[in-house]
């Protein structure tokens, strides 16, 4: 995912959609006003080249322009980016939520690249922002960095250990959001289910989603992100049961459907316990949706373990898939494991995605004639709006709606990969 808001471009997931809006707030307060920051995403080798596709383009567009590459690929391999002409300035992912760093650039003090040890980053500190710009729906960070070291995974060593931000400080967050007209909050980490374990009294995500929903109670409508089903709590299993304010949207870091993947993946789960998880969801919450990420062509997978992926689909429910081909990133076990060919992986990842738009059509079409509500985020180019329903399905709509509304629908037909539908008098 990349957006692109003036001066801050935003590659990959929402904590870096998050964090944009602190930069963007201390680019205000410096006075930066001819600088372009990109904000970027290490997941796979693919995300980083676009980020540097990006910058050539911006520099030959505003070749006036001051561009400071941070975000996670900047971490990881500052080097790179520094060896760049079209870059002036590199820092690091806790450096560029820092409104020093930009005061420093301002008055010409900073160093051209200042990356620091993220390891050595012990605490993460709660960050007010007012808002996001062009967005009607906000993301608040909870936590970032992780604990565990999956085989495939480079983002460790980009946002270093798991840091959560404490309660309080998340209650004052989503009440200012909540003040300024925001009817969705979304949950924000890089291991969401591992909150609260370096805090004192180790709350966990249930407890923090249990307390947000009482304390903050004008607060509509409350999201996570991916979640990882082995670390799921009683106390979150409980508030899914009762409370419908947390909208019924679960998105799993799954990664593969097969029990020997998964192992050398060194992934906690299982894939029975990812069936298991959801069907004791469903138990409590029949209409819950669920989404998963998925990893196509890991090195050693056959044509019989992508096949145990392609029934994990069914076997677990899932609608909304999120696919990406391995991608290796040097450093990281995986990396040395017997690799699969390329053109292989992205054949892979193409039925993988063929079997998520069946999955997606069969979910669609069942909710033709279903009524519900939609939080409207924009006008679409045909006139009408756009949004999203309870269980994260996209939508379209007529008839009469404001942007940032949460608007009652009827749900009429599917076309092209979204619902269509009509706003009526609630």
């Amino acid at each position: 995912m990349t957006s692109r808001h003036d001066n801050i471009i935003t590659f990959g997931c929402r904590l870096n959609s998050f964090e944009s809006e602190v930069i963007r707030q201390n680019l205000a307060a410096a006075k930066l006003d001819n600088a372009v920051v990109f904000n970027t995403c290490a997941v796979t080798a693919e995300a980083t080249r676009q980020a540097r596709q990006a910058i050539r383009r911006v520099r030959r567009e505003r070749p006036n322009a001051q561009i400071i590459v941070t975000g996670c690929a900047a971490q990881i391999d500052p080097q790179s980016f520094a060896e760049m002409p079209e870059v002036d300035r590199v820092i690091g992912n806790q450096e560029k939520l820092e409104a020093n760093t930009f005061l420093a650039l301002k008055a010409d003090r900073l160093e051209r690249v200042v990356v620091n040890d993220i390891m050595a980053v012990k605490e993460t500190a709660g960050h007010l922002i007012d808002g996001f710009e062009g967005r009607s729906r906000a993301f608040v960070q909870i936590q970032t960095g992780c604990d565990h070291r999956c085989t495939f995974c480079i983002i460790p060593y980009g946002r270093g250990n798991s840091r959560s931000v404490p309660v309080g400080e998340l209650v004052v967050q989503v009440r200012k959001l909540v003040e300024a007209g925001y009817k969705e909050v979304v949950l924000t980490g890089v291991d969401l289910t591992s909150y609260g374990a370096d805090l004192p009294g180790q709350p966990t995500l249930g407890g923090l989603t249990r307390r947000l929903l009482r304390l903050v109670p004008d607060l509509p409508r409350l999201r996570l992100s991916s979640i990882d089903c082995i670390e799921v709590d009683r106390a979150l299993m409980d508030v899914i049961a009762t409370e419908p304010r947390l909208m019924p949207h679960l998105h799993l870091s799954l990664q593969s459907g097969d029990h020997m993947i998964l192992k050398r993946m060194k992934r906690r789960h299982s894939p029975a316990d990812a069936i298991r998880f959801t069907e004791a969801i469903r138990a409590l919450r029949p209409d819950m949706v669920f989404g998963a990420d998925f990893i196509a062509g890991f090195p050693t997978e056959d044509e019989a373990m992508f096949e145990n992926t392609l029934s994990h689909i069914r076997d677990c429910g899932l609608t909304f898939l999120h696919v990406f081909p391995y991608s290796a990133r040097q450093g990281t076990p995986a990396s040395r494991m017997p690799q699969l060919p390329k053109k292989l992986r992205k054949e892979r990842a193409a039925r993988l995605r063929e079997a998520g738009r069946r999955a997606e059509q069969k979910q669609f079409d069942r909710w033709i004639g279903s009524s519900g509500s939609v939080l409207v985020e924009r006008r679409t180019d045909d006139g009408r709006w756009f949004g999203h329903t309870e269980g994260f399905a996209p939508i379209r709509l007529r008839g009469p709606a404001r942007i940032g509304e949460i608007a009652p629908v009827r749900i009429i037909s599917t076309t092209g990969g979204s619902l269509s539908g009509e706003v009526f008098d609630g």
